[in-house]
């Protein structure tokens, strides 16, 4: 139980290192579809940010499975919420919700 705990502590701690500071204006900006940035295709920020937070997701878990399902997951979480279909804190309860999901994968599926 310890271990899954700490995993689910990392993965939040990872989450949120990877959507605040390794955001930034650049890529919250340029990820929304509805006003990306001029000349950047919103897609290039959007899938970015995704990206970091497989990346993150893989070096706790150690699942490539794992960090590519946050990676598309996250994509559309946050389209999402670009698309205005939710605001700030259902987008953020849906990540936390996968980071919860991929601990029970891990501790029941993967192990």
């Amino acid at each position: 139980m310890t271990e899954m705990v700490t995993v689910l502590f990392l993965l939040l701690a990872g989450h949120a290192l990877a959507d605040y500071p390794l955001q930034g204006d650049f890529l919250a900006r340029g990820k929304n579809h509805k006003n990306p940035i001029p000349g950047i295709p919103f897609y290039h920020c959007l899938v970015s940010h995704a990206l970091i937070h497989g990346g993150v997701v893989y070096l706790v878990t150690q699942s490539l499975w794992l960090g590519l399902a946050e990676t598309v997951i996250h994509t559309a979480i946050d389209y999402g919420k670009c698309d205005e279909k939710y605001g700030l804190n259902v987008d953020q309860s849906l990540h936390v919700a996968c980071k919860v999901l991929w601990v029970i994968i891990l501790f029941t599926v993967l192990r």
